[in-house]
């Protein structure tokens, strides 16, 4: 099959992109694809053309464009399959702040938040310190910091907002981290993650050093929290309206879980963390894009 690689993009989470691409080049070789690249930062202009060339576009973007829908909505107008989420679900889940309001619509618990979309709007903060800032739209934790005093709020909404990014104000739960991927509609085996290099958080440089951070599949976490992240995980991805497949997030502060939010296209590098859960479900790499594509073309 003809199958157009579609990566790297403009957003900050451009590197991460290409590392992606290059473990899911690899895998489209080894399953005997044809496959063309396309680097959409110099490309944009090509991709309604390629997408008419090829049998499936294979998208290993984070940030916009790609994880807002753009692309997908690109490709479903020029009638090339694509593996994951519709342009309306991907919108929904990178913006932080509409995916929490469905989610509390909904009654799935998550930390309190406030958006301040740019420098001097909004009332003064009603939350309690400490609290994340992170950009409204990014991912991979770039931009995020955590604050634990007000004086410390506007350089942090200053960093945020210098990326040309809504600030995201969410509460801070202590505790420990776990994230639990979506396949086809089935929850996948939880990781419980532990950083290192002296982080509080789940950062840049935890997510993906080679030995950024302890990440433990199956999480030893008691098995009624694991049913409960993992129903959690299946109704937020269904209430976001993705399909395919999905990775969300959750900090869990003395057994009860808060979910931070969903990703509609997880990370394919050799660090990241569906693939890992697939692993031990049986799925090696090149299985689980061999079942993306699948899932792709069973929904086109």
């Amino acid at each position: 099959m003809k199958v157009l690689l579609i990566a790297g993009g403009w957003s900050t989470e451009r590197d991460v992109s290409l590392a992606s691409a290059r473990n899911i080049g690899t895998a489209l070789d080894e399953l005997g694809h044809d496959v063309t690249f396309l680097d959409l930062l110099d490309g944009f202009g090509t991709l309604v053309r390629l997408a008419r060339e090829n049998d499936f576009a294979f998208l290993a973007l984070h940030g916009a464009p790609g994880e807002d829908g753009l692309v997908q909505a690109v490709l479903e107008s020029a009638g090339c399959p694509y593996q994951g989420s519709g342009p309306a679900a991907s919108f929904l889940a990178l913006n932080k702040a509409a995916s929490k309001a469905l989610f509390r619509e909904a009654d799935l618990r998550t930390p309190d938040w406030e958006l301040i979309p740019r420098p001097g709007t909004g009332t003064p903060l009603q939350l309690r310190y400490p609290v994340f800032v992170k950009p409204n739209m990014g991912g991979s934790s770039l931009g995020m910091s955590l604050v634990e005093r007000e004086v410390d709020l506007p350089p942090a909404l200053e960093k945020v907002h210098a990326l040309g990014e809504e600030a995201l104000v969410e509460a801070a739960v202590p505790g420990v981290e776990v994230t639990c991927g979506i396949l086809g509609e089935t929850p996948q085996p939880l990781i419980l993650i532990r950083p290192k290099h002296g982080s509080a958080y789940f950062d840049y440089q935890n997510k993906y050093d080679q030995d950024g951070a302890d990440e433990i599949c199956p999480a030893p976490v008691d098995e009624e929290l694991v049913r409960e992240v993992q129903h959690i995980s299946l109704e937020a991805h269904r209430i976001l309206g993705c399909r395919g497949y999905s990775r969300a997030d959750f900090m869990v502060q003395e057994g009860v879980p808060y979910l931070l939010e969903v990703n509609t296209l997880p990370g394919m590098t050799s660090t990241s963390l569906l693939p890992r859960s697939a692993k031990v479900t049986g799925l090696d790499f090149n299985a689980l894009i061999a079942e993306l594509i699948r899932l792709g073309m069973e929904h086109n």
